[in-house]
């Protein structure tokens, strides 16, 4: 059949051979095992200009292209990813290893993930490995446990033959538990790879603890209560060293007495809100919203008004904290950004190392993004990106006269 035949009797043509096709392999329409081969014939193309438009290559015309798509969507073609991966050495499959789906934080990197491997034509498979329904908070430091899970989820990738894996952690602090002999490309979201053997993609939480102080301090609050989370967590260390940065530019003193450690649960937000008022702070910073949320529960059961007696802020803007009365000022966590940037990120590392241009250090994912060269024993190693955070205005903090 030629370009020039008759569409009419072209169509006509497409349907009936599509029928025998479909009741040839007898099955159903939308898993139809159809070749490219027989694609090619219903069109009247070689098997490589099929091939070609599938891969959305240029060098296709557009009725040629037209035919093949029309072919394909009548048919329920659907290529066979095994075998392309088998002649190609690759397999266009991105493992995402999570260490627990129900945490909060990792459901929006994962959407992200799945969502950017998608558009570059990436599948994706999850390996979960439920680290906080396994062991609740006893996990973070015990390598051990956390071998026990991670290097299985890492030899099970190895076997189905990804091209690369994205790591989401539940938890940020330092990622030690990949084996020396692993050599998947992989990337770090949500926490730190050691000694940069990987990319990593984190929260900016030194410039949110930083805005945040300046915020405050605008708004002419100098007494500042802080109730951040565990003092050993990179979360808190963090976003105290910069709330820290910003009072000494405005030359405020620090008080440790003005400083309390919570749980990260909105009990301690409240078992702490009354030693924190009794240093008379006009103002109190909560580093995740749950505690801000414990404060409030605090306030409301003694009579005191968040923001017109009290100023209350919080961080990460969960979305129970749009339940909160007045509105709680908080900082927006760039969670879908992390995701699509470990995407880019690992994708960039898969397609140069097809290239053979091995897994260098990339500068993909910087965007608005802060980052910094780590080294290896005096050689450089990958990057880490810091995402920054987004300020969310509320109506918790009043400005403090006088």
């Amino acid at each position: 059949m030629t370009v020039r035949t008759d569409l009419r009797v072209y169509k006509e043509k497409v349907i009936m051979d599509c029928r025998e096709v479909a009741e040839s392999q007898k099955v159903r329409r939308d898993f139809c095992v159809v070749t490219v081969k027989e694609i090619a014939k219903i069109c009247g193309v070689s098997a490589s200009t099929v091939s070609n438009v599938l891969n959305n290559k240029p060098n296709v015309g557009e009725e040629s292209r037209r035919r093949v798509w029309e072919a394909v969507n009548r048919t329920g073609y659907h290529p066979n990813y095994l075998a392309a991966s088998i002649r190609r050495q690759n397999s266009r499959l991105i493992g995402v290893i999570v260490e627990d789906l129900c945490q909060f934080t990792t459901p929006l990197i994962v959407e992200m993930i799945m969502k950017q491997c998608e558009v570059r034509g990436y599948r994706t498979i999850l390996l979960n490995l439920r680290l906080y329904d396994r062991w609740q908070d006893t996990w973070y430091q015990d390598e051990e446990k956390l071998e026990s899970v991670v290097v299985p989820a890492l030899q099970e990738l190895e076997s189905i033959k990804v091209d690369g894996a994205i790591y989401v952690a539940g938890h940020g602090r330092v990622i030690r538990c990949f084996p020396k002999s692993y050599t998947i490309p992989t990337v770090i979201a949500y926490a730190e790879s050691e000694n940069g053997r990987f990319p990593s993609i984190l929260i900016d939480d030194e410039a949110g603890g930083y805005e945040m102080g300046k915020y405050l301090i605008a708004m002419g609050h100098k007494k500042i209560g802080v109730l951040a989370g565990v003092a050993s967590n990179m979360h808190s260390r963090l976003r105290l060293e910069g709330f820290q940065r910003a009072l000494f530019e405005a030359n405020i003193p620090y008080n440790p007495r003005w400083l309390l450690h919570g749980t990260w649960q909105r009990e301690s937000g409240y078992g702490n809100a009354e030693a924190l008022l009794a240093t008379g702070v006009s103002a109190i910073w909560c580093m995740n919203d749950q505690m801000a949320g414990g404060v409030y529960d605090y306030f409301y059961e003694h009579g005191i008004a968040v923001g017109r007696d009290v100023s209350v802020a919080g961080y990460d803007n969960m979305s129970e904290s749009s339940y909160l009365h007045p509105r709680l000022t908080t900082n927006e966590l760039p969670l879908s950004e992390i995701g699509r940037q470990a995407a880019e990120r690992v994708i960039g590392m898969v397609e140069r190392e097809a290239e053979g241009m091995g897994q260098e250090n990339g500068a993909e994912g910087k965007d608005d993004t802060h980052m910094h060269k780590v080294g290896i024993g005096g050689v450089a190693g990958y990057s880490k990106t810091w995402v920054p955070c987004t300020m969310v205005f509320g109506d918790s903090v009043w400005p403090k006269e006088g």
